[in-house]
């Protein structure tokens, strides 16, 4: 892991969250679990490899053994700077020899393991044509939790990115809407974001008008008009942790109708909100936002899950979600984000990341959330 989050964790950090995973794999049948370069080795060890190739690099947890990385030769030197570092052993091979072979060695032949979701399917073939023997389920699916309970550095370092995005929508709503296009103000942001710590922008969504209705809207050449509501979704990473936040503005007065319909989704938003507390089910957020939707008459145009985890990416586990019954605890982050979304005419989002406390929960973006009119 690169930038200033590593230095955050220490090496003790990092050895705790192996024991964890590798305990965790055992508790879930698991003969182990082999991670990939992606987020999932990010927080297991602090290890990012400079660029990921087609040379293997995985980590094997497997429970009472030493963690192992195996690692191409030529970026043994970089795995070997890793705050996670001496906390594992580093099992290099060379181009020209059989890394299947190799980490073959490290696994039971006919164990079943836990394998990063983002691990490339020729890393995969090839471990299942060495020991055929073996199956593999995705590290979502064996162990969607492994990442979504925080410790108090992981919660610092995400107050500290909602706060970053928050200053930048404080920033925004001072430039000018009107007469510019949406890819304009959306670069504003992005560069607000950086300004403010992040070093990775992960999306800026400027829907203005119609646009609003889609709630995954590409920033397109759309001149913003007085008159529009805009949906405005950014967030990314600032030290290493996510941040993810929306607000809905209005160029210019809205109508009645715009207005109502805003203070209806700030209404569901609180209410997903205060159904936040240890040991509610997920779909307990999910179905107190969704309620107050559905109540009004407009619940056919909420047409997205209510939230999701955020960590060291902007979408993660758990999921806000009906049918999810996962119980929160404490640590846990994810996105409150409620909507409506008309089509043709406009839509509103309002999200803020929450994590779960002791006794309720606690946001991560304290911005306004009532309506905000912009020129």
């Amino acid at each position: 892991m690169t930038g200033a989050a590593s230095a955050s964790f220490t090496a003790d950090d990092y050895e705790a969250r192996m024991e964890r995973a590798a305990r965790q794999a055992a508790d879930a049948g698991l003969a182990g679990l082999l991670v990939a370069p992606g987020p999932d080795l990010v927080w297991l060890t602090g290890y990012t490899p400079t660029a990921v190739t087609e040379r293997l690099t995985l980590l094997v947890l497997a429970p009472g053994r030493d963690p192992v990385l195996v690692v191409p030769t030529l970026e043994a030197p970089d795995a070997e700077r890793a705050l996670g570092a001496c906390a594992l052993t580093l099992r290099d091979w060379t181009d020209g020899k059989d890394p299947y072979a190799a980490t073959a060695a490290l696994l039971d032949a006919d164990g079943r393991f836990g394998i990063s979701d983002n691990a490339w399917a020729m890393h995969l073939l090839g471990l299942q044509r060495t020991l055929p023997g073996t199956s593999y389920a995705s590290l979502t699916e064996a162990l969607p939790m492994l990442r979504a309970v925080k410790d108090a550095a992981e919660l610092e370092l995400l107050a500290a990115a909602g706060a970053a995005a928050d200053a930048a929508f404080e920033e925004i709503r001072s430039v000018a809407f009107a007469g510019r296009r949406e890819s304009d103000v959306a670069a504003d942001l992005a560069g607000l974001l950086r300004r403010f710590g992040h070093s990775q922008v992960d999306f800026t969504i400027v829907a203005s008008g119609p646009n609003g209705a889609n709630p995954h809207h590409e920033v397109g050449d759309r001149v913003i008009e007085r008159g529009d509501m805009v949906v405005l979704d950014f967030g990314g990473l600032r030290d290493g942790y996510g941040s993810d936040t929306s607000r809905t503005v209005h160029v210019g007065e809205p109508t009645d109708e715009e207005r109502r319909v805003h203070d209806l989704v700030r209404e569901a938003q609180e209410a997903g909100f205060r159904a936040v507390r240890p040991g509610a089910a997920c779909q307990e957020v999910d179905r107190a936002a969704r309620a107050v939707i559905a109540d009004a008459g407009y619940g056919e145009y909420f047409i997205h899950r209510t939230g999701h985890g955020i960590g060291v990416t902007t979408h993660e586990p758990p999921y806000m979600i009906e049918g999810e019954e996962q119980p929160l605890v404490p640590g846990m982050c994810f996105s409150v984000e409620p909507g409506v979304y008309l089509p043709g005419r406009f839509g509103v989002r309002i999200e803020d990341i929450v994590t779960v406390t002791g006794d309720g929960g606690r946001r991560l973006n304290n911005t306004a959330r009532e309506m905000v009119i912009v020129d």
